[in-house]
């Protein structure tokens, strides 16, 4: 009986020795070096269990294994025994296991974990965090594009677990979530230590099309290319460079989103104070075309001040062109200050007022009634256009192209491109304008041969013609028409065919019309007219003397 006790207790103190004593597979064990061969470490693990590892997997980043014969150290128990009857154990399983409990806790308590990044790969980077491989994306390296990794390579730092899966063994950490975070800190102490008109130095960080970034030690400012200069300036390049130190007053700063404005114009004083006294009204001065629009041309009159020389100032006689055909960027020109509004920041200049008025040049140098020669630049249904000097014109109206002819008939004797001469007749600097005429270099025929002649006389004309309607005479060398019924009181002398070509005919002259240039003649008015005085001086028909009677003592005191 005591003996089966004995047995009993025996049994039961084997079992409870192999459970302890035997480790579970699948776990983590420790165990010590035994030995160190062939590149292996021979570890015994317990319960008269021994396995092998290779040394490799006790070496650090560096690649150096640091390992003695009596370390103790724990080992991932694979396998009891395989197939030499060794169990199978692993030191990197062991420290992933270690690593991933480590990491779990860390991902739940939100914590920071250290790691070193040790390789690329497609899309990012590996990082040993102690035992684990994690996956850091290449945009959660730095909060800015990293171009070059290489300083970063080996170096411990701390990460932020973004996602992991245990069972898939994937793990995604953050470099810049920590630098961000970091960087938050950093920002709120360099931003409270910060006031509004302070200046400060800065590098220059990163331009961009509209400013510069500006690190003031650890927090960015952004420097607006419109305060950097009380000039114009196109791009930011044009003054500053990336790495360069710069001295900028803090313009503004945002308390809620760390935003911080700067400026650098600030700190140099306002030239527009100075405008009025620098640049008093109808002054000239020598400036600098900085840009040119459809409106007209901005030029520079010095650092910080510009003022608009608009398309209506730029020429006297080129209205309708494109700024950019009479001036040209960074063309040096002399200007005249208009008008100047210091409020508004403005200064209205001229170009054209640097020159004379062409008018006025023209009208001191040729006056009313002297003549002058140009080209017909253009031809028009009221008259021609004479290019003159200083690329002004005069107009010849219709009226004004000849003595003779219809200005309709006359403006087709002319073309572009032909030479004309005329006479100045009016300069009206003003309206600029300037009247000129053709005819008045020629002799007025017709006023030469009416002179003198007034209506109600009577003169002498030779028949130059017969035609059914009336008769062609000629008058000191102008034409005139007795018209059919104005050639005799009788109208059964009303004949043309009465009449011969050569005759000498007299006719009352009934109008002088110097616009249309014809004189109005009439036989039967002549003889109307004397029969009038006839009466007048020898009697009247009431007193019983026949008109027969009155006109023969009228003819009889002619001949005495």
């Amino acid at each position: 009986m005591c003996a089966k006790a004995s047995m009993e207790e025996f049994e039961a103190l084997l079992k409870e020795s192999f459970e302890i004593d035997t480790p579970e597979e699948g776990s983590v064990v420790k165990g010590r070096v035994i030995a160190i061969e062939a590149g292996q470490a021979i570890i015994d693990v317990g319960y008269k269990m021994e396995g092998r590892v290779d040394l490799k997997e006790f070496a650090d980043l560096s690649g150096n294994v640091e390992i003695a014969v009596g370390d103790e150290v724990e080992v991932y128990l694979d396998r009891v025994e395989n197939s030499r009857g060794e169990a199978q154990i692993s030191r990197d399983k062991a420290k992933r296991e270690e690593a991933w409990d480590r990491l779990e806790k860390a991902y739940a308590d939100e914590t920071r974990v250290d790691g070193a990044i040790f390789g690329r790969v497609k899309g990012g980077f590996t990082v040993d965090l102690g035992g684990a491989v994690a996956f850091l994306p290449g945009s959660q390296v730095d909060v800015r594009p990293v171009r070059d990794a290489g300083p970063l390579m080996g170096m411990k730092q701390p990460f932020q677990i973004l996602k992991m899966d245990r069972r898939r063994g994937n793990i995604v950490v953050s470099r810049r979530a920590i630098l961000e975070e970091s960087r938050a800190e950093q920002r709120a102490e360099v931003i409270g230590n910060l006031t509004e008109g302070q200046s400060i130095d800065g590098v220059v960080k990163n331009i961009t099309e509209y400013g510069a970034f500006v690190d003031l030690g650890g927090v960015d400012g952004l420097l607006h290319v419109t305060d950097m200069a009380w000039r114009r300036v196109n791009h930011p390049s044009e003054i500053l460079a990336i790495g360069e130190t710069v001295k900028v007053q803090v313009i503004k700063i945002n308390k809620d989103t760390h935003r911080i404005s700067l400026g650098m114009k600030q700190l140099q004083s306002d030239p527009w104070d100075a405008v009025e006294t620098a640049y008093p009204l109808h002054s000239v001065h020598k400036g600098r075309v900085t840009n040119i629009t459809d409106y007209g041309a901005f030029v520079e009159l010095e650092p910080g001040v510009e003022g608009l020389v608009h398309v209506s100032e730029m020429s006297w006689t080129k209205k309708n062109v494109h700024p950019g055909k009479i001036v040209s960027t960074s063309q040096e020109v002399d200007v005249m200050v208009l008008e100047i509004d210091s409020a508004k920041r403005r200064v209205s200049l001229g170009l054209k007022q640097t020159q004379r008025n062409p008018w006025e040049v023209f009208a001191e140098n040729h006056p009313v009634g002297s003549s002058i020669e140009g080209e017909v630049k253009n031809i028009t249904e009221f008259g021609l256009f004479i290019g003159l000097d200083n690329d002004i014109d005069g107009m010849v109206h219709l009226s004004d192209l000849s003595w003779d002819q219809r200005g309709e008939d006359a403006i087709q004797n002319y073309r572009k491109g032909d030479t004309v001469k005329a006479a100045v007749t009016e300069v009206d600097v003003e309206k600029e304008r300037i009247s000129l005429s053709v005819k008045a270099l020629g002799d007025d025929t017709f006023s030469d041969a009416v002179d003198g002649v007034k209506r109600g006389s009577v003169i002498t004309c030779n028949v130059t013609a017969i035609e059914e309607g009336g008769i062609e005479v000629d008058y000191n060398g102008m034409k005139a028409f007795i018209r059919r019924s104005d050639l005799s009181r009788d109208r059964a002398d009303q004949r043309p065919e009465r009449f011969q070509v050569g005759d000498k005919v007299d006719a009352r002259v009934t109008n002088v019309d110097s616009k249309t240039r014809r004189l109005g003649l009439s036989i039967k008015a002549k003889e109307i007219a004397e029969e009038k005085e006839a009466v007048e001086q020898y009697g009247s028909s009431d007193s019983g003397a026949s008109l027969g009677d009155i006109l023969g003592a009228a003819l009889k005191g002619d001949k005495n």
